[in-house]
């Protein structure tokens, strides 16, 4: 006798009829495509293997016995195989805690412009993510709070499977709100949330292939002509407007790196880039760019342009008490290259490949 037969008695006979009516029931035979009614059923499912493991005390043998029930109820389904119901059974243990735990979202925002909340409970934000990226998530085995944060991304964003791949690469979820910023202190509650959440730390300029010695021209340059690569690093929501845009302050002459609009926010984001360490004194620049922008180009229903400084490197206690009392809403990051190119015998190789 097999671990699989094994599985009987009136509990799982009970369990298994009307388990094969709720799936008949949810058309999932005749409807897969229906992302939301597919994920609540595959939800169900994990929650009634894991209580069936728990109480019953079956191991994966509870597992296998089920595939070879649905798939012979339901030949035509795909999605009862063995390694998708431990999926489902994943799913409901890696996003249970938080579905029980996820306070109710505090009254909505009066700015429009912000994004508002789309669901109340981690099943909610769960169901409207395509089963693919889910499994994705499931397969990198993040905590609980990692994988939920990428789901909440996934159904603000409408991120492809493609780009959910990306910024699982780029370790946005390490990167994103530590920036040091004066947020706090110069916007209201939910703005200051939110710029904290769409300014990362650092940023990943691998994609420029900057020679050794670069300059911050060449910076500048790299991430112009690769704008697109850029806008994706920054994160949904930046549109470009130029670099070196030029600000005639009463005669007087000057430049900022780079300028973007922010289209949630609704509010200029001038970026400041430096190739060293910071210096108090870039903050002072920055917040002249600020205001100049604020005067020259922002119109009644935008914000206050908030000021990006990303270098390549920072002392944060400076950084911090550089930024306290800039009236201006300023935040430092940087930036880092993992793969330097070098020139040797003339010809131009990476250091860091082997």
């Amino acid at each position: 006798m097999t671990k699989i037969d094994t599985i009987s008695g009136e509990k799982y006979t009970k369990w298994i009829g009307a388990l094969l009516q709720r799936i008949k029931h949810s058309h999932i035979h005749t409807a897969i495509g229906v992302n939301r009614e597919l994920i609540m059923l595959y939800w169900s499912i994990g929650r009634d293997i894991v209580e069936m493991q728990e109480h019953e005390k079956y191991g994966d043998a509870l597992i296998y016995r089920l595939s070879e029930d649905l798939q012979r109820e339901f030949p035509n389904a795909k999605g009862f195989s063995y390694r998708n119901l431990h999926y489902m059974k994943n799913m409901y243990l890696t996003f249970i805690q938080i579905h029980k735990n996820l306070p109710q979202p505090v009254a909505e925002s009066t700015n429009t412009n912000l994004p508002q909340p789309v669901a109340e409970t981690a099943l909610d934000y769960v169901s409207l993510v395509p089963w693919g990226h889910i499994r994705y998530l499931l397969d990198k085995r993040y905590s609980p709070e990692k994988a939920f944060f990428y789901i909440t991304q996934i159904v603000e964003h409408g991120w492809s499977r493609n780009m959910l791949l990306n910024m699982m690469a780029t370790d946005l979820y390490e990167s994103k709100g530590i920036s040091i910023n004066n947020f706090l202190q110069t916007l209201p509650p939910v703005e200051s949330d939110y710029a904290k959440e769409i300014i990362k730390d650092p940023y990943h300029f691998d994609f420029l292939g900057l020679s050794e010695g670069y300059k911050e021209r060449d910076l500048q340059l790299g991430l112009e002509e690769n704008i697109s690569r850029f806008l994706i690093e920054l994160g949904d929501g930046f549109a470009y407007v130029g670099r070196q845009v030029k600000l005639d302050i009463n005669g007087d002459e000057y430049y900022c790196d780079l300028l973007f609009y922010h289209l949630k926010m609704r509010r200029y984001v001038v970026v400041e880039l430096k190739t060293g360490k910071f210096e108090p004194e870039f903050v002072s620049k920055l917040n002249l760019y600020c205001t100049a922008i604020d005067h020259m180009y922002k119109s009644e229903i935008d914000g206050d342009t908030i000021g990006l400084l990303i270098c390549k490197e920072k002392n944060d206690l400076v950084a911090q008490w550089t930024v306290e009392k800039s009236q201006q809403p300023i935040a430092i990051t940087r930036y880092e290259l993992n793969k330097i190119l070098c020139y040797e015998n003339k010809r131009l190789t990476d250091p860091t490949s082997k």
